[in-house]
C-alpha cells in the first residue's frame, strides 16, 4: 500500500484533485488530502469546498511514496508560492519518488527545475512554464518519477496510470471495468 499526499491550495480544480483520491483510495491506497491554507477547508475554483485530512503543518512527508498537485487556478500559482512545499518536492524528487501534476500544476515543478530535460504535459497555455522539458499535448505522460496530466478530462486516464504504478496494470484495468471507464474508452 503506497502513501500519497494531495496538496490543495484555494483555487484548486476539484475533478484533478477529487478524481486520483477516489480511484486510489478504492484500491486501498492511504491517501491524506493536505490544505496548505492554515484551514482545514479549501474551496475550489468553482466555490466547492472540501475538508481536507490534515493541515500541510500537521503532515510529514517523509513517509511518502508519492506527492500530488492538482491544477485549477489560482490554486497552482498558489502551491508554486508556499515554500513548504516547493521544499517537500525537491526533497522527494531528490529521492527519485513519485511526483504528479495536472492541469496548470506542472508549471511548479517546471519552476523547481524538477523539468529539465523530461517529456511532459499540462493544460495548453501552460507549457511555456514547463522549463526546460519536452511539451508532449499528451492527456497523461509519464518520465522517470513524474507523471504529469493535461486537464479535467485527464483526471481519469492520469489517475488509472498512477494506480498502475503503484499496484499493476490489472488492478487498474478491473478497476476501469468496474467503474466503467474501459467501457467509455472502448
Amino acid at each position: 500500500m503506497a502513501k500519497i499526499y494531495v496538496f490543495l491550495a484555494e483555487g484548486f480544480e476539484e475533478i484533478e484533485a477529487l478524481t486520483p483520491v477516489d480511484i486510489l483510495r478504492r484500491c486501498q491506497q492511504e491517501v491524506a488530502i493536505v490544505s496548505i491554507t492554515g484551514s482545514p477547508f479549501v474551496t475550489s475554483s468553482h466555490g466547492v469546498t472540501v475538508k481536507a485530512d490534515l493541515l500541510f503543518e500537521e503532515a510529514r512527508f517523509d513517509d511518502a511514496d508519492v506527492l500530488l498537485l492538482p491544477g485549477g487556478m489560482p490554486g497552482s500559482a498558489n502551491l508554486n508560492e508556499h515554500e513548504g512545499v516547493r521544499q517537500a518536492l525537491l526533497a522527494h524528487h531528490a529521492q527519485g519518488k513519485l511526483i504528479g501534476a495536472i492541469c496548470a500544476a506542472p508549471m511548479v515543478l517546471g519552476s523547481l527545475g524538477l523539468l529539465q530535460g523530461r517529456r511532459a504535459t499540462c493544460s495548453p497555455g501552460f507549457e511555456k512554464y514547463l522549463t526546460g522539458a519536452e511539451y508532449t499535448a499528451e492527456l497523461c505522460t509519464v518520465d522517470g518519477n513524474i507523471i504529469t496530466g493535461e486537464g479535467p478530462a485527464a483526471s481519469f486516464p492520469y489517475a488509472y496510470k498512477l494506480l498502475s504504478i503503484l499496484t499493476d496494470e490489472a488492478t487498474s484495468e478491473t478497476l476501469q471495468v468496474k467503474m466503467q471507464f474501459a467501457h467509455l474508452m472502448a
